[in-house]
């Protein structure tokens, strides 16, 4: 099961961040986190079975608003 701090973390390794220089509401487009990069942490966020999709992630780029859609699919339906 992913978590709130272990996607903040992995977000921070992929962008070359400490995880405490990522807010809740930061655009992670602009500290530097691009789209390839982007896809590549959905892939590995997939492979839990997750069944998350890029273009729903790419509407609002914070990790609140990536967390939000994380926990639903987590939910289940």
């Amino acid at each position: 099961m992913l978590t709130r701090d272990a996607m903040r973390a992995q977000i921070a390794a992929t962008i070359h961040e400490d995880p405490s220089e990522i807010g809740d509401d930061d655009n992670l487009m602009d500290l530097g986190l691009d789209s390839i990069r982007a896809m590549q942490l959905l892939t590995r966020w997939n492979e839990t079975g997750l069944g998350l999709d890029f273009p729903e992630f790419a509407e609002r780029l914070t990790l609140n608003a990536w967390w939000t859609i994380v926990e639903r699919h987590q939910a289940g339906p």
